[in-house]
């Protein structure tokens, strides 16, 4: 809802900053909107910052990457053979991946201002600590995936 003037401030400058970004934007460093303009420029509107110094290319560019992760995090869980795991598995990929999604429609005024960071990205030490250590448990799920052996049958070895 609009604030007590009838103005959304958070997502009207967000939009502004989109639409001063351009395809390519205005160069790293070179956003205005993020020195007053956009309240909370460095947690919940990150995105409408990179859309403004990277353009609409880097935007995009971020939306993909976000996508990879999660990608990779499927890979993961398809590979994983013990039900608990692969669970813990999607389960920090739902996180991660509807984080950024809701994030990113904030900020594209598709959803209300709703206070949810970018993961990886937003300055927030411990929503940036919780996703890591996420992370983490994912990648020590995918190293013992790679550790167990592979059975092989060999076939001609005689016994002696």
């Amino acid at each position: 809802s609009p604030d007590p003037n009838g103005y959304n401030w958070q997502s009207e400058h967000a939009k502004w900053a989109f639409a001063s970004g351009g395809p390519f934007g205005v160069g790293l460093g070179g956003s205005k909107m993020k020195w007053s303009w956009l309240p909370e420029a460095q947690n919940d509107f990150i995105f409408a910052i990179i859309g403004e110094e990277w353009g609409m290319v880097g935007a995009l560019f971020t939306i993909v990457l976000f996508i990879a992760l999660g990608m990779v995090m499927m890979r993961i869980a398809k590979r994983t053979n013990d039900p608990f795991q692969r669970l813990v598995v999607y389960g920090v990929t739902f996180w991660i991946m509807a984080q950024a999604f809701i994030n990113i429609s904030v900020v594209l005024t598709m959803f209300p201002v709703l206070g949810v960071n970018l993961p990886l990205i937003s300055a927030g030490g411990s929503s940036m600590l919780a996703t890591l250590i996420a992370i983490g448990i994912v990648l020590g799920i995918e190293r013992n995936n790679a550790q167990k052996p592979a059975l092989r049958v060999v076939r001609g070895a005689g016994v002696r």
